[in-house]
């Protein structure tokens, strides 16, 4: 019988957990897994009791919350020798990062999943002195994730995030920043940028064309457009994957440095969470660095509309 470590936040999403927490242990426990659940206290918590499941012998630690909560526990398996294989039940606003997996939507299905899936290693991205699964980015729109109340976004879900989207247009300042990236350096002003490894950002921005697993992140830079139709414009290039958009700097690296230039601080995200206001901020791709348990290897999409 397998030892399962399940890590649960019940406020995640629009608190689903509180309903299906039940069912969902009763998948596994018919699955033959001998499950201790740990229902998270305090935002810190997800990362400290996943480096417990990775240092006292568990098989596997499932994670059940949105994005935030999957990042929590990334954390603590990162800094860990053994790095036990991660189980993601989504229950949060957007689940991005479960839609890169091909995991289910539905509590009960990503459940199966997990009790009859198997391990595949992919990327995990550090942040400075943190880790992240799917995003870090800045700029425009980048604060909505986190600043916006976790009641507000159980009850109106996505509706939640555009209405604050709408209500900071006007605030919209370009930062001057130098990227550096395999001997390459880029100064300009940009209003927005995303460091990724992900189908999906904030369920509105569709990515095509990565790969989970080969060390490399995709790096989406927005620059400060000229007048607001040019903003409109650039907008909507960018929720349509038009990387051709004159605004647009696109890449693929596996690490690269982003320096403020300027003496006014701004925040970082991860993985929708808080990310920090360092002026140098310095990232890399772990390759294949930590095992996520999907439905079969066959079904993970890890290489997404490749010729």
């Amino acid at each position: 019988m397998k030892k399962m470590y399940f890590v649960v936040n019940l406020l995640a999403g629009k608190a689903v957990m509180n309903k299906k927490l039940g069912a969902v242990i009763d998948e596994f426990i018919k699955d033959d897994f001998n499950v201790t659940v740990h229902i998270t206290q305090s935002a810190d918590d997800a990362a400290e009791q996943a480096a417990y499941a990775c240092r006292h012998g568990y098989d596997l630690l499932v994670a059940a919350g949105g994005d935030g909560t999957l990042s929590q526990c990334l954390q603590g398996v990162m800094r860990c020798e053994n790095r036990i294989p991660i189980g993601y039940v989504p229950s949060g606003s957007t689940n991005d990062f479960a839609k890169s997996l091909g995991i289910p939507s539905d509590q009960l299905k990503a459940a199966a999943a997990i009790a009859h899936g198997e391990p595949v290693l992919c990327d995990v991205g550090s942040f400075n002195d943190s880790y992240f699964s799917y995003v870090a980015a800045f700029g425009a729109f980048t604060n909505i994730t986190y600043e916006t109340p976790q009641k507000i976004k159980n009850i109106f879900g996505h509706a939640a995030y555009i209405a604050d989207c709408a209500a900071h247009i006007g605030s919209i300042k370009a930062k001057p920043l130098r990227i550096e990236y395999e001997g390459n350096v880029i100064e300009d002003e940009f209003i927005y940028g995303m460091i990724t490894n992900t189908s999906s950002v904030a369920g509105m921005i569709n990515l095509t064309d990565f790969l989970l697993d080969d060390g490399l992140f995709e790096v989406t830079l927005v620059r400060k457009p000229k007048n607001p139709a040019d903003l409109g414009m650039t907008a909507l290039a960018l929720l349509k994957n038009d990387i051709s958009d004159k605004n647009i700097i696109f890449f693929r690296t596996n690490e690269v440095t982003v320096t403020n230039l300027s003496e006014e601080p701004f925040t970082w995200t991860r993985d929708g969470e808080y990310g920090g206001m360092e002026k140098e901020n310095r990232l890399y791709c772990y390759r294949r660095a930590v095992p996520f348990i999907v439905c079969g290897k066959e079904e993970l999409p890890l290489e997404v509309n490749q010729q």
